[in-house]
């Protein structure tokens, strides 16, 4: 049964540290399969009506996939928990107050939980994450092959090079793959495809990154991936509008693809011209660009249809 109530969770590397609103109490379990047992023993039979907690790298993974689907998660910046706190006058900072803030946050701000995550979507971001390492390395390794000067560490590093472009091909391979074992994966992945300047692997970082694709508004698609212009007023002065936030991984993945659909897609290409030609920093055209690329890809995936340029 559902019960009007807001749960916060503090996760560190060892322990979660647990608060309920409703009646205040708190309490502490490992950060083990074991103790993800004795959390749901805890909260009983009757589910919060939220159980928000902090995205802390490594260590809120195992947590989030254990209860997703089944406890109503919200995961939360820790930035905006942070604030939330400060504005609140709480200043002391331990992992039982952080808990406590998290919980009155969700209650106060009246979060939505997020939607649910299945084990494959897991597995792909697993994947993914694995890729961005590799390719991170093989960046590093190439820098590093330009200062080396020795014939065998020169050897030993494109040796190195030659393996991690190996790894990566085989992780591309199975990302294709499992994007593919999915009905309403493949379909989606068929529509994204199909815009000019969105390829495999943006395609693929799109679907991973951003499961809700489909289900959104275009503003909240920009605004998912910290595309949509913040503005900055006060009085008379009129800063510039910039933005922040979002899902950086989305984000980056969506730059090469603005590039390319700049010059090849007719729609994107006319509002890059037209930009450029008022004064428009390339930059800011660009980000533009972006921009629309991924409210385009949201609205095409929603009505389940290709990308047809009679219809843009």
């Amino acid at each position: 049964m559902m019960t009007t109530d807001s749960i916060g969770v503090d996760i560190s590397k060892d322990f979660l540290d647990v608060h309920r609103q409703r009646d205040g109490a708190a309490t502490r379990f490992p950060n083990t399969p074991a103790g993800f047992r004795a959390l749901s023993k805890w909260l009983g039979e009757d589910v919060p009506s939220m159980v928000v907690f902090e995205a802390t790298g490594p260590y809120h993974g195992r947590f989030e996939r254990t209860f997703s689907g089944k406890l109503p998660l919200v995961k939360v910046n820790p930035l905006q928990a942070r604030r939330f706190a400060q504005a609140c006058g709480t200043r002391v900072k331990t992992d039982a107050v952080d808990a406590r803030v998290l919980a009155n946050m969700g209650s106060a701000l009246a979060l939505e939980p997020d939607q649910p995550l299945g084990e494959k979507q897991y597995e792909l971001k697993e994947l993914f994450a694995a890729r961005g390492a590799l390719i991170r390395d093989r960046t590093r390794l190439i820098n590093r092959l330009q200062t080396q000067s020795l014939t065998l560490v020169q050897r030993q590093s494109k040796a190195r090079i030659d393996q991690i472009t190996r790894q990566l091909k085989a992780l591309q391979q199975d990302i294709n793959t499992r994007v593919q074992d999915s009905p309403v994966r493949a379909r989606a992945n068929t529509i994204l495809r199909s815009i000019p300047g969105i390829g495999i692997v943006a395609a693929a970082t799109i679907l991973i990154e951003m499961p809700e694709i489909g289900t959104l508004d275009k503003k909240r698609a920009a605004s998912l991936t910290g595309l949509a212009p913040m503005t900055r007023q006060s009085g008379k002065w009129r800063g510039k509008a910039t933005i922040q936030g979002g899902r950086k991984h989305l984000r980056d993945a969506l730059y090469m693809p603005a590039l390319v659909a700049a010059r090849f897609n007719p729609d994107m290409r006319d509002k890059y011209t037209a930009m450029i030609d008022q004064g428009k920093p390339q930059k800011v055209a660009l980000t533009a660009i972006m921009r629309k690329l991924i409210e385009l890809a949201n609205t095409l995936v929603k009505a389940d249809r290709e990308w047809d340029p009679k219809q843009t």
